[in-house]
This record gives structure tokens, C-alpha cells and sequence, in this order.
């Protein structure tokens, strides 16, 4: 078959044709890729036509207050009852009850205790006892401080609870921080305040301390392990102390012969795992103190204390609870964290007598 020829302007309009087409799509490119969008028109809005009351409360708080309120909330509480004796001039600070404490422990509960002290008088605290597994403990325990009317108004009264735990650090669940000038005490007062989180500024701490108690009483032998320390007062110009540790045995008040651990040097967490044995009999068990004080030795002047402590049925709080179960588990060791106290508080709550030596022996 013969194929007709296409005729030449048939060719010349299909050329122009895919020309134009050419053409239109390269225009359609270039404004999509360069062309700009025309900014919409922003529509003004009066504060006329917002309804509603305040929109503050849609604004976020700062952090700071975020924390606050929360340190503020979700403690619990404490009954105290407080009463001025004008004529004696004695405070008499009743620590009644607490409820709905923050649980501290896995178990979901605490093992609350109180600190009572006034801030004119910081060295000076008394502790109740502690309750164990208890988030509304009832203390029903009263304490009496000594100060005088003209320094009434300044005074603070501070009452902190702690959970307690044997081998760490006890844990602050709240406080209550009274100023004595914004009560009167023309009558009794008796009152619950909502616990709030602990002050950080608070009293220099001079240091906490680990030991281990064993009594035996079939063969009378007392032994003292003195395991470590930690977070040591600074004592040296370097930042640092150079510590050991001094553990006394007393009798009725009268010291004996002491006896020291190994010093170590440069450092405010020493371990030492030095072990005492003194020989004290059943009878006497009673009537003995165990003073523990933790030194800085210096070369060249004379060492420093840097904190101190005692145990025995004389001595109050965590010291206390140590003897105490020491004596009802004989034959067991048992170790504990105790914070350090100012030298001077702990030698006046002794009351020593002059120094004489005992009928005990040492090993």
C-alpha cells in the first residue's frame, strides 16, 4: 500500500502545538517555585470581645513556685500544745499527735519521730520516740526549754519530723516553724499546723558516723567496731582533716582509759573497721556511758574536736534506740549512722565528774 505524505503544514501546526504546550508548563513552574504567597490580613481582636473572667489561670507557673507548692502540700500534720509558765519563765512545748505523714519506706508507711528545739538555742534538741510502720503516730510527749521572757518574741520553734532508718541517712518529712511572736501565750494553746519542707538553712553539720554495738552479758565483753564516717566538718586550711576516733568508757560518771583508732590523712570520709573490747560486767552494764568523738590531729597545735557523741540509758533520741537494742539483742552486732553533736553539748549532758580510773580492763 502507498502511504500518503503528510502534508508540510500538518507538520508545522503539531510543532507549535508542543510548543505552546512547552511553553505553558515552563511557566507553571516558575511561579510555583518563585512566587510568593500574598500574607493574609491579621485580624485584630479586642479584648472587648473576650469573655469570661481572668485568663491567669491559663498562664503557666514559674518552676520555683511549682516546687514550693509542692514542698508545701501532701506532708501531713502535727498537733503541739504550747504553754509559757511567766513565773519560772519555761516553755513547755507539747508534741500530741501527726497524721497523714508522707510515706517514706517501699512499704508505703514511716517510722516517724519529732525534733523539738527553739532557734535561740539550736544545741539544744529533744527527740521523741520512734514509731514504727505508722503514718498517724501518736506521741503524747512533752518537752520544756528555759527561756526568758525578753527573748520569747525572738525565738522560733522548730519541730521536725524524721523517718528513721538504721543504715542511712533519716529522711525529713516536714516541719512546723513557729515564731513565738506571732502566738500568745498568755494561755495554753493547743493547735494543728500542716507540715511544710525543711529549711535549708539550718545549723552547721559537723559530720554523721558509723559503729557497731555487741554486748554479751554471760561474759560481760562490750565491743565497739568502728566502721567509718562521712561528710567530716572541714578542719584544715586545705579543706580537709586529718581524723581518728576516740571512744571512752564511763562509769557513774567518772571517765576511764580511752581509746583511739589509726589516723587518716587528708580525707573527710575516713574508714577505719577498728574494733574495741571492753570488759563490762552485767551489773554495771546500767550505769555505763559510751562517749565517741571524732578528732582532728595536728602536728604542730593541739587536736581539734570535731564532734562527739554518747551512748547509754542516759542519752536520748537515735543514741538511745541503738543501746536500747543492743541490750535486747545480745550477742548480735548492730550497726548504725549517728549524726555528730557539738563537743560542748554532749560534755555538758555528761556531766563528768573528775577523772578517775575504773575497776574495768580493755582489750
Amino acid at each position: 500500500l502507498n502511504i500518503a505524505p503528510v502534508p508540510k503544514w500538518a507538520l508545522i501546526a503539531v510543532a507549535v502545538a508542543v510548543a505552546v504546550l512547552l511553553l505553558l508548563f515552563l511557566i507553571c513552574i516558575i511561579r510555583c517555585c518563585c512566587g510568593k504567597k500574598k500574607p493574609k490580613k491579621k485580624e485584630r481582636v479586642s479584648l472587648h470581645a473576650v469573655s469570661g473572667s481572668t485568663m491567669a489561670s491559663l498562664v503557666q507557673p514559674e518552676m520555683e513556685d511549682l516546687e514550693r507548692d509542692v514542698g508545701q502540700t501532701g506532708r501531713g500534720k502535727l498537733q503541739y500544745s504550747l504553754e509559757y509558765n511567766f513565773r519560772v519563765q519555761e516553755l513547755k512545748v507539747g508534741v500530741k499527735q501527726a497524721a497523714e505523714l508522707k510515706a517514706m519506706d517501699s512499704g508505703g508507711t514511716s517510722d516517724p519521730y519529732v525534733i523539738v528545739y527553739l532557734t535561740s538555742d539550736v544545741k539544744k534538741k529533744y527527740e521523741t520516740k520512734v514509731y514504727r510502720k505508722t503514718l498517724n503516730p501518736v506521741f503524747n510527749e512533752s518537752f520544756t526549754f528555759q527561756v526568758p521572757q525578753v527573748e520569747v518574741p525572738e525565738s522560733t520553734l522548730v519541730m521536725q519530723i524524721y523517718d528513721f532508718n538504721r543504715f542511712t541517712k533519716h529522711d525529713i518529712i516536714g516541719e512546723v516553724r513557729l515564731p513565738l511572736a506571732s502566738v500568745s501565750l498568755q494561755h495554753v494553746i493547743e493547735q494543728w499546723s500542716d507540715l511544710v519542707a525543711a529549711s535549708k538553712v539550718e545549723e552547721e553539720q559537723l559530720g554523721e558516723i558509723c559503729f557497731s554495738l555487741r554486748y554479751v552479758p554471760s561474759t560481760g565483753k562490750l565491743t565497739v567496731l568502728i566502721l567509718e564516717a562521712r561528710k567530716l566538718k572541714r578542719m584544715d586550711s586545705h579543706g580537709l582533716s586529718d581524723p581518728f576516733v576516740k571512744v571512752h568508757l564511763i562509769l557513774n560518771r567518772k571517765k576511764w582509759k580511752k581509746k583511739m583508732t589509726s589516723i587518716k590523712k587528708n580525707t573527710l570520709n575516713p574508714y577505719f573497721n577498728e574494733v574495741f573490747v571492753f570488759e563490762v560486767p552485767f551489773s554495771q552494764i546500767q550505769n555505763v556511758d559510751v562517749v565517741i568523738s571524732i578528732w582532728d590531729h595536728d602536728k604542730v597545735t593541739k587536736n581539734e574536736p570535731i564532734g562527739k557523741l554518747f551512748l547509754g540509758c542516759r542519752a536520748t533520741g537515735n543514741q538511745l534506740r541503738h543501746w536500747s537494742d543492743m541490750l535486747s539483742n545480745p550477742r548480735r552486732p548492730l550497726a548504725q549512722w549517728h549524726s555528730l553533736q557539738p563537743p560542748d553539748v554532749v560534755d555538758k549532758a555528761l556531766g563528768l565528774k573528775s577523772h578517775l580510773k575504773l575497776p574495768l580492763s580493755s582489750r
